[in-house]
């Protein structure tokens, strides 16, 4: 792509930030170029988080439910899934989906659940509750 090329959308999904993109001058080198968005990028930006809220809300009817545990939801609160959980908290995804049995969590240790609120930045007491109200 072009200097020239490069989109100005003025996207909503940048909040008023530019992102540094590359492209190739007039002599074919390249050199950066900021853009203020691109209309295409955007709406599958909102089109992921659409698809995370959803399943931020359809894990917190299976917590509510009781057939899983409330990690489950906060997993997909963070915008999160099993593999990225498990590479922050150093743990194996079998040990993190087992974690998702709502048995099993409630037997957790405390240092077990404080990589899980740290990976997720929040309190380890906020991570054994659910909220009230459907995300």
């Amino acid at each position: 792509m072009r200097t020239d090329q490069v989109p100005q959308d003025k996207s909503t999904t940048y909040a008023g930030h530019k992102k540094l993109l590359y492209a190739q001058d007039e002599s074919g080198r390249y050199c950066g170029v900021q853009s203020s968005g691109w209309a295409v990028e955007a709406a599958a930006t909102l089109d992921a988080v659409a698809l995370y809220r959803e399943r931020a809300r359809q894990a917190w009817q299976e917590v509510h439910a009781g057939r899983k545990s409330p990690l489950y939801f906060h997993m997909h609160h963070c915008r999160m899934d099993l593999v990225l959980l498990s590479q922050l908290t150093g743990l194996w995804r079998w040990r993190v989906k087992r974690h998702f049995a709502p048995r099993v969590f409630a037997r957790l240790s405390p240092a077990i659940l404080a990589r899980y609120a740290q990976a997720m930045d929040v309190s380890p007491a906020q991570l054994t509750q659910l909220p009230e109200q459907r995300p």
